[in-house]
This record gives C-alpha cells, sequence and structure tokens, in this order.
C-alpha cells in the first residue's frame, strides 16, 4: 500500500498563504465561492511528495488499495480527502466497502455507507447493520440509502416488518416505493390506523407513496373531534399531497400544541437569532 497523504493539511498551508497574498482583496462571501474552486484546481496540481495529482494518486490504485488506504486514514486518525471519497464513490461500491461495514468499527462503517450509496450490491449489508447495534445516525444514513432504490429493497423490508424488525425504519424505506404493490399499501395503511401516537409519521408515509386510495381514511381522521393541531396539519399535507382537499373551519384556540406554537411564533428574537 502506497504511504499516507494529507493532501488536505497540504492544500491548508496553500491555501493559507494565498490568503495572505490577496489580504483584503475578498469578502467573507467571496472566500467562500473561491475555496471550493481552489480546492477543486488542487486536485490536479503535481504534488512531488505524491508523485503525482492528488486526483492521479488515488486513481492509479485498484479497489482493494484505496479501500485499504481509507481505514488506514480512519485508524491512524488521517484526514480522509475528498479526492480518495470522490474516487471509492467512483469505483460503484468495490467489495471492500461492504467488508468496512461488517467490520464493526462505527467510523469506518459510516464512511463506507456513505461511499456505497445506494447502490444495489450493498442493500443485504444495509438490512443487517440497521438490525444491528450501531449508532442512530449510521442506521438514519442506511435508511436514505436504502430509500434510494426502495422497490429494490421492498422484499426484505416486508421480511422484516412482518417479524416485527425495526418497523418504522421499515415503513420509512416501504414509504418510497414506486411501484404500486397492494402489500406495501396494506402495511402502510394499518400502521396508520392502528398506531395512534405515531399518526402524524404514519401520515406523512402515506403522502410519500401517493397512493390516493388513503384519501378516505384521512378524510375520516382529520374530520375527528380528537384530532390535535399537530395531527391536523399533517393529516391535512397528506391529503393535499394525495389531491384531496379539507375545507371545514376547525378551531384550535385551546388545543395545547397550538397554544405553544403560537406563543413560540410570537416571542421576541433576539438579534443573535435573526442572524441565524
Amino acid at each position: 500500500m502506497k504511504k499516507l497523504i494529507d493532501f488536505d493539511g497540504l492544500f491548508d498551508k496553500k491555501l493559507s498563504s494565498f490568503m495572505e497574498e490577496n489580504f483584503g482583496k475578498y469578502t467573507e462571501k467571496q472566500w467562500e465561492s473561491i475555496i471550493p474552486k481552489l480546492y477543486k484546481s488542487f486536485g490536479d496540481t503535481f504534488i512531488p511528495s505524491a508523485g503525482n495529482t492528488p486526483k492521479g494518486y488515488y486513481a492509479e490504485m485498484g479497489d482493494e488499495e484505496l479501500v485499504d488506504t481509507l481505514a488506514a486514514h480512519v485508524r491512524e486518525g488521517a484526514p480522509v480527502s475528498d479526492f480518495l471519497c470522490n474516487e471509492l464513490e467512483a469505483r460503484n461500491c468495490p467489495d471492500g466497502l461492504l467488508a468496512l461495514m461488517r467490520s464493526g468499527e462505527e467510523e469506518l462503517v459510516a464512511f463506507a455507507v456513505n461511499l456505497a450509496g445506494d447502490s444495489v450490491k450493498a442493500f443485504d449489508v444495509y438490512f443487517d447493520l440497521l438490525t444491528g447495534d450501531l449508532d442512530g445516525e449510521v442506521k438514519d444514513t442506511v435508511v436514505e440509502r436504502l430509500k434510494g432504490d426502495a422497490d429494490s429493497a421492498k422484499e426484505r423490508a416486508i421480511e422484516l416488518y412482518q417479524k416485527h424488525v425495526e418497523r418504522e425504519y421499515m415503513l420509512e424505506i416501504l414509504s418510497r416505493c414506486r411501484q404500486r404493490d397492494d402489500r406495501v399499501f396494506d402495511i402502510l395503511m394499518t400502521a396508520f390506523r392502528t398506531s395512534p401516537d405515531e399518526l402524524p409519521m404514519h401520515a406523512s408515509y402515506l403522502a410519500s407513496y401517493g397512493d390516493e386510495r388513503a384519501l378516505p381514511v384521512l378524510l375520516d381522521f382529520i374530520d375527528r373531534d380528537e384530532t390535535n393541531y399537530l395531527e391536523y396539519q399533517e393529516l391535512k399535507y397528506a391529503i393535499e399531497a394525495l389531491g384531496g382537499e379539507y375545507t371545514r373551519i376547525r378551531d384550535f384556540s385551546n388545543d395545547p400544541y397550538y397554544i405553544e406554537i403560537m406563543e413560540q411564533s410570537q416571542a421576541p428574537v433576539s438579534p443573535e437569532e435573526k442572524k441565524d
């Protein structure tokens, strides 16, 4: 394996010199636009210590060496440059990334998941990660990847849902399926009907799925007197997303959620908050 090179550290040194040479020429806003362009240009700059450009240094590596280099950077605490990540992303999920996902090392797993993207090759491992003990943020990223091609993930998601495994994650994935499937519709509808504490979220899943057969049920739930303001808002959104309409005027003036939201909207805003 080639030696590890901190290309980001080298870039920072060049950037520091460039900023000193051009002190006062650009506003902070202009620097925000200039720096990414300089970084991109740096990728094609010959670096004597590397014997190549940053992009070329990684491009000439084989898949296995590239993955090993990523692992070494992470394990040794060396910065992982975008040039390394971009080259790995371009390799369309080499097998070595799947091995990193199975390593149990959370930082490596997180890198591997991000770099594998929504490649179907990674889906079996993704589902294994969802049913494991990883950090919630990593699981959230995995779900986003599976949602990117939910139709390919559908069968496994249905299987795990029926086995009562990470059901909320499975619902989120199934809600992004684009091929109509009565099994998916029935699962989303049953979850909506039978989980009153999760009603707003489950309404959003029906909206995402986009099957207008859900409209009569959504219209029934939104018209119930016990529907609170937060539920009302999400139900109304779902109804409109499916091409429906709800026009009855409702009074939520005594609803605690409505009162809290109104109080927050009328609270004075500090100069710092305004800036944010």
